[in-house]
């Protein structure tokens, strides 16, 4: 059976599967659209499977917002170029007004969340992105801000990173700067309080040893831990940070002057934590051609 360049089309259209692919298909099938469809998802789903285990360290943060919330996603590929692709940001940009419309309450349960107007699920178009693009996309993680009793304000710095701050007494205005400056400047918690202790003790422990090989007495030693520990503190905490727009004070200080408080922050950078394969590609060819 002859197929044409119109029923090639048509199932282009349809699925976004790759021209040779919706060929294969429409033969396999004896050019039953319906039936090529139903191969291209099938294959789709397996190739999805096969590509789960490849590293996804590229990716896009994105954001959605209403009067109630605000939620900030990340959405990893293979790729930079992927990254790019519209079908991608599309699905991203989706991703996210899904996340704000259900309130899933982790990714898991994003995935199983109705997409769009389709009525399929989030986790069915990601495979069918899949197939589509030829790489591994995962959404990778989400965070969600209840605006109630205060003023939720976001901020993406390109789309590789997202903030999003919570303020009570405060303007939008002021919250968007202090998300940019959160971009900017990376603060580990919003005050001295709010330090994760593992992340102080292991500053701690990592600033003894060095004090320790000094030589110095250990009341010198002690004292040199504890200016350590006191600058990790004022470097890291939003509160301490020199407000990016005028270094000349504090996000403290800066608050203070505004009658604003800082209630919640939360800053997402794509990529951040994911080691990125190298891949050695002469040692590869050579290992194929058994040399």
């Amino acid at each position: 059976m002859v197929i044409t360049a119109t029923q090639i089309k048509e199932l282009r259209e349809r699925t976004g599967a790759g021209m040779m692919d919706c060929k294969k298909a429409l033969t396999e099938t004896g050019g039953d659209l319906d039936l090529a469809i139903e191969e291209l998802r099938k294959k789709g789903v397996a190739a999805a499977q096969k590509k789960a285990g490849r590293i996804a360290a590229e990716g896009v943060i994105v954001s959605a917002h209403n009067a109630q919330a605000s939620v900030l996603v990340e959405v990893n590929c293979e790729t930079d170029f992927v990254a790019k692709d519209e079908s991608f940001k599309a699905f991203c940009s989706q991703v996210a007004a899904t996340a704000l419309q259900h309130s899933p309450v982790d990714v898991h349960a994003l995935a199983g969340c109705v997409f769009g107007d389709d009525g399929e699920t989030t986790e069915t178009v990601r495979q069918k992105l899949i197939a589509k693009v030829g790489e591994n996309i995962s959404i990778r993680r989400f965070a969600r801000m209840e605006a109630g009793g205060g003023t939720v304000s976001g901020y993406l710095h390109g789309s590789r990173i997202g903030v999003l701050v919570k303020l009570v007494n405060g303007s939008p205005e002021l919250g968007r700067d202090l998300a940019m400056h959160v971009a900017a400047s990376r603060p580990l918690c919003i005050s001295e309080e709010a330090m994760d202790p593992g992340i102080l003790e292991k500053e701690q422990a990592i600033y003894t040893a060095q004090a320790a090989e000094s030589g110095k007495p250990p009341h010198i030693v002690e004292k040199m831990v504890s200016g350590r520990v006191k600058k990790f503190l004022t470097e890291n905490t939003l509160m301490h940070q020199p407000f990016v727009k005028n270094t000349d004070q504090s996000v403290a200080d800066l608050l203070g002057e505004t009658g604003a408080s800082v209630v919640a922050m939360v800053r997402l950078e794509a990529g951040e934590g994911i080691e990125k394969r190298s891949d050695d590609f002469v040692s590869e060819v050579m290992a194929r051609a058994g040399t």
